[in-house]
């Protein structure tokens, strides 16, 4: 009996040990693979964190590059704005000399041609009016007359007479000389030259009857003509004068003296 059952369990447990084996040996084979994979994924993960390492690392060299490049470059701009301020402290200084030169010129042109204007106004002729009459004169001209006139003025006739007949030989054509014979016959009516005044007088009278002075002188006619004792002459001339210019103040004065006179 012992020996009929020993049998199957001799027969079995070689079979199980290789049985075990076997499971054994697939569990390890197994566990390797797991292992390969592992040490892969490993080796993976570690390649990409050398990756972004390396990336990272590079990413820091070219920020540090770029951070030494943009020092540099705000460097190069500082150097360039301080040049900038030199250059224009430099252009604002010449253009603060340029506008000093440019007022000195402009007023030392404004005084050349004030002083231009001021040679050139003496000889210019100028539009002058006297006793009512208005015309065109040389300045020389005017300044002439004006003197003769101040000098008979103040009373020195003998001068102005000398003035007058000067200014006339000078400007026989002048727009003054009805006026100028008017004063040059009233300063030798001063002097006592009665036929000289007389005879300018009628000159006055006969280049210009209608002038302002024109019955005055007729007046002074006849009052040099009363001087000289012609009270024909001067009856004559004052009866002209009161027919000639009835409304004048020089026709009243002639009547007046007109009767004196019969």
């Amino acid at each position: 009996m012992k020996s009929v059952w020993l049998t199957p369990i001799k027969i079995l447990r070689p079979a199980a040990l290789l049985l075990f084996g076997l499971l054994v040996a697939s569990g390890a084979n197994a566990a390797l693979f797991e292992d390969d994979d592992a040490r892969k994924a490993i080796l993976e993960l570690r390649q990409r964190v050398e990756a972004v390492r390396l990336d990272a690392d590079l990413s820091r060299k070219a920020a540090s590059d770029e951070i030494t490049s943009l020092g540099k470059s705000l460097l190069d701009l500082q150097r360039q704005i301080e040049l900038l301020k030199n250059d224009l402290s430099s252009v604002r200084g010449a253009n603060e000399q340029l506008m000093r030169e440019l007022a000195d010129v402009q007023r030392i042109q404004k005084d050349q041609a004030q002083t231009v204007s001021e040679r050139l106004s003496k000889f210019e002729p100028i539009k002058v009016k006297v006793d009512g009459v208005e015309f065109v004169a040389d300045p020389g001209e005017k300044r002439d007359f004006e003197a003769a006139l101040a000098v008979f003025r103040k009373g020195d006739f003998s001068a102005a007479q000398n003035l007058f007949v000067g200014f006339l030989k000078g400007y026989p054509t002048s727009g003054y000389a009805a006026s100028a014979l008017f004063w040059l016959g009233n300063a030798q009516y001063a002097t006592r030259d009665y036929k000289e005044a007389i005879t300018n007088f009628r000159a006055l009278v006969a280049k210009n009857p209608d002038h302002v002075r024109a019955p005055e002188a007729v007046l002074s006619i006849g009052n040099c003509q009363l001087e000289l004792k012609d009270a024909k002459g001067a009856r004559k001339t004052l009866t002209d004068l009161v027919k000639a210019y009835p409304q004048s103040e020089a026709a009243v004065a002639a009547k007046e003296r007109l009767a004196t006179l019969k």
